[in-house]
């Protein structure tokens, strides 16, 4: 997951060689979720039938193949194809990694295993840009160095990977049979996925922001152009995700979402207000109170939907909603990039934050609708 996100902090540095427009740098970046949304479809279900590490072990490839695209002298469709060879990876991993750290625990780790799962996933992520950042601030080959890390640790994942346990046992003839995800929710599941979906949406669209033009605003908006700096700040909202989603484990979903939600529309509006007033700490109090909403959201959200879904269709309406998030991470972006060729950086980035905000609103407005008509059916 580090693979995904290393670029963030090095897009100043493809723009100086490439030309690289607004639009085209979040177009860069968001081909990785297209990626992740063709493995989630094609072989999210792919371990069930194959087993765990052969999925992890393509996985492994793909992500192999991205490092060596980068490490290639740089092209946009050089950049291009690396994004999805890293979307790729990451979608084979989602699913099948996490399934493996579940079931490799013993039954009383069980919030552990979930926890250590979670943590590697926005851990991974978080770690890249810091990664990237410091060596283009050291100015260590820095279009070489982080993709040549990747590469080593991809090694080192391959060796473990040689003697970890395989978990799905069984004649393959009796495995559940393979077959492209077909997006759906069943109506029982509907009141719980909306708004998880909804809320998801918002956090994942501000992430994508992060990862994908945060460089560009602090650069351009707030006068900050060190890689490291940039770096740290796109670290930051995924360790304050990390945070929302530790800090909020022990508690009901059904409480966790409308608090997420209001903790999201504060963020929104403290990111506006950071670059109204150029302010680069309030920039990074927004940031890390969206991160800490978005993690909150997200493992509330996925929790609620994965409740209410029938137990033969969890993984099919799961997959579904992670199928929403990728969505939020990816067009909205290209929206920002887009506008901000057009109107400016600064009015892309503030329409962002209304779109987001307002997603968070509507999203509490739903989750407090629902409980009103819960407390009358009981009462």
């Amino acid at each position: 997951m580090l693979g995904t996100t290393l670029p963030t902090p090095l897009y100043g540095l493809y723009t100086q060689r490439l030309g690289l427009s607004a639009l085209l740098q979040t177009t860069v970046f968001a081909a990785y979720a297209l990626g992740v949304v063709a493995a989630l479809v094609a072989a999210g279900q792919a371990s069930d039938r194959f087993g765990r590490r052969p999925v992890l072990a393509v996985g492994l490839g793909f992500a192999a193949a991205s490092a060596v695209v980068f490490l290639l002298p740089p092209t946009v469709p050089g950049l291009l194809l690396g994004r999805v060879l890293s979307g790729v990876s990451a979608g084979l991993f989602t699913g099948a990694a996490t399934a493996l750290v579940s079931e490799l625990a013993p039954p009383r780790s069980a919030r552990a295993a979930s926890l250590v799962a979670t943590a590697a996933n926005i851990g991974g992520l978080g770690s890249g840009p810091l990664l990237a950042g410091a060596v283009a601030q050291l100015d260590w080959a820095p279009l070489v160095v982080p993709y040549a890390v990747h590469l080593a640790l991809l090694a080192l994942a391959g060796a473990a990977l040689v003697v970890v346990p395989e978990t799905v046992s069984g004649p393959v003839g009796e495995r559940p049979a393979w077959r492209p995800l077909r997006p759906a929710v069943p109506s029982r599941a509907r009141a719980a996925f909306v708004p998880a979906a909804v809320s998801g949406f918002a956090g994942f669209a501000c992430l994508g922001l992060y990862s994908a033009a945060e460089p560009r605003v602090l650069g351009q908006l707030l006068d900050v152009s060190a890689p490291l700096a940039a770096g740290a700040v796109a670290a930051l909202i995924f360790a304050a995700s990390v945070g929302g989603q530790v800090a909020t484990a022990r508690l009901a979903p059904a409480s966790v979402l409308p608090a997420g939600c209001a903790a999201l529309l504060a963020g929104t509006a403290l990111l506006a207000a950071s670059l109204e007033l150029v302010s680069l700490p309030l920039l990074l109090l927004a940031t890390a109170v969206l991160g800490a909403a978005q993690g909150a959201c997200f493992r509330a959200g996925v929790a609620e939907v994965g409740a209410a879904a029938p137990p033969q269709r969890r993984a099919e309406v799961v997959s579904t909603l992670f199928v929403v998030f990728y969505v939020a991470i990816s067009v909205p972006v290209v929206g920002v990039g887009a506008l901000a060729d057009s109107a400016g950086l600064r009015v892309a980035v503030l329409a962002l934050a209304g779109l987001a905000g307002g997603l968070a609103a509507a999203a509490l407005v739903l989750l407090l609708v629902r409980r009103r008509r819960t407390a009358v059916t009981q009462g």
